[in-house]
């Protein structure tokens, strides 16, 4: 139902938790708090945070739990306003000028001359530039759909700085102009919803007509009341075990630090293979759905045992584990060498204008050569884990 000041959305800051809460997502005070009054100022929530932590789903929730239908604008390096706007549908103008090539003849029959004949023609072009050949796309659609709809903006910092001025005057006013045509302004402002994983910095003109929360990875409470609302099916006990070891991979220099979706995957994955308690050969034969660069994984490896049992005595770093498994440290192929901090490596990754330099098309020569692989990748899979239980 439409959000009105007689029909508010959400009838309180507890009133958006339980309803989150009855779609999947736990929601704190802080956030449930800013939804409410993000429905109530109608103002747009920009989002900033890790990859992973919710931010995407935020939107998804709001969307379930006011019942409006989900526009969603996925941004990308080198988008243009036409993707994010709306575009002429040039084959159906086409198609419709050859059935009107009769009527257009009729209409200029009588015409004394050429000027005259162009002059009628022209006066017909509400006919050829109207809603019937406009193709809205997720923001004009947000803006002229008669339904209420929540706008997800995803990953907005991924996007020229080119649309996001185009973005100023859609979030300022809810009203998107057609040059053509004429502008359009929202009968029911959208509830708006950008994302950003701090690729680079936005401009203060766009933060400054939102309401801005920095989200994080939750609390151990928290996390495990996700994994909970999630079913994944794991144990409560191997549940509460696996948050803590993911938390305290996070405590690593990793280049990517397992995010809370990730932690869900790995819940999931677990439970389909029937693991009841967590021990260091499960995990190590799992960690990669939860690990995704090859120097992350050896790095977790060598802590797993001593994050399952903090009494257990660690191994020296990069040494071999005395579990069966052998993992071969690679330098060169594409990994960072072991002495470099992961830290280092994201923020080198996450620096401003990053993007301007060494991607395929970028001016200038660009890159020489591909990154081989590195060794020993893709090695290691689930089926360690079900010959174990075969045996």
């Amino acid at each position: 139902m439409p959000a009105t000041p007689d029909n508010p959305a959400f009838g309180s800051v507890d009133d958006v938790a339980e309803r989150f809460a009855a779609h999947g997502y736990i929601a704190d005070r802080r956030l449930a708090t800013t939804v409410f009054l993000q429905t109530r100022l109608d103002k747009p929530l920009l989002l900033e945070g890790p990859a992973g932590v919710g931010k995407t789903e935020l939107a998804k929730a709001l969307a379930a739990a006011t019942g409006r239908r989900l526009l969603r604008l996925q941004c990308y390096e080198g988008q243009d306003e036409s993707r994010a706007l709306y575009e002429w549908d040039y084959g159906k103008q086409l198609l419709y000028t050859q059935m009107l090539r009769d009527k257009i003849g009729d209409l200029t029959a009588d015409a004394p001359d050429l000027a005259s004949a162009v002059l009628r023609i022209e006066e017909q072009d509400s006919v050829f530039f109207s809603d019937r050949f406009l193709a809205p796309r997720p923001l004009l659609d947000a803006v002229r759909g008669e339904q209420p709809a929540v706008l997800l903006i995803d990953e907005v910092d991924r996007a020229d700085e080119a649309l996001e001025a185009v973005l100023l005057e859609c979030l300022a006013e809810y009203q998107v102009s057609v040059p053509e045509i004429g502008t359009y302004t929202a009968k029911v402002p959208p509830y708006v919803v950008l994302t950003s994983n701090n690729t680079r910095d936005l401009s203060a003109a766009l933060k400054r007509r939102c309401l801005h929360l920095f989200l994080d990875y939750p609390d151990a409470g928290r996390e495990l009341e996700i994994v909970r609302a999630k079913d994944t099916g794991l144990p409560e006990a191997a549940a509460r075990h696996l948050v803590d070891v993911v938390r305290g991979l996070r405590e690593l220099p990793l280049r990517k630090s397992p995010s809370i979706s990730e932690t869900i995957d790995w819940a999931r994955t677990l439970a389909v293979l029937g693991v009841d308690e967590l021990g260091p050969d499960v995990l190590a034969d799992t960690a990669n759905v939860v690990l995704k660069y090859e120097r992350d994984l050896h790095r977790a490896l060598d802590v797993l045992p001593r994050l399952v049992d903090p009494n257990r005595a660690l191994p020296e770093p990069g040494h071999h584990h005395h579990d069966g498994h052998h993992h071969h440290h690679p330098h060169g192929h594409g990994q960072p060498d072991e002495e470099t901090d992961g830290r280092d490596v994201r923020t080198a990754m996450d620096r401003q204008g990053r993007h301007d330099e060494g991607y395929y098309g970028a001016p200038g020569a660009g890159p020489t050569h591909r990154t081989a692989p590195g060794a020993g990748q893709g090695a290691r899979s689930f089926a360690a884990v079900a010959r174990r239980r075969t045996d």
